[in-house]
């Protein structure tokens, strides 16, 4: 049986596999930055698209469209694009702060 390799080779400077690492192993970050970080880790093993979809529950495409952004971005292209739509009126912050009123 053939093995399907991915066309996708991504190299990670020492200090990017820590931070991927980090973000990969960790708990208290989101759980879309984890998955991201795990997907960018097994490319960079030389896993083909449909195994690390596999292993992170994950369409092909979706493996792609991240492996093609750190591609071109590299750490920042994990990131979430700005969306479009109005933009809050209240800040996070001022939103979830103890002690007042719900907006």
């Amino acid at each position: 049986m053939a093995t399907n390799r991915t066309p996708i080779r991504i190299d990670l400077a020492s200090d990017e596999r820590a931070i991927l690492e980090e973000v990969a192993r960790s708990l208290t970050m989101a759980h879309r930055d984890v998955i991201r970080a795990q997907t960018i880790l097994l490319l960079a093993d030389g896993l083909s698209v449909s195994a690390v979809g596999r292993t992170v529950g994950r369409a092909r495409r979706i493996v792609c469209k991240w492996a093609d952004r750190f591609v071109r971005k590299r750490l920042r292209g994990l990131d979430d694009a700005p969306r479009s739509g109005r933009p809050p009126r209240v800040s996070p912050d001022r939103r979830h702060a103890p002690g007042e009123a719900r907006v």
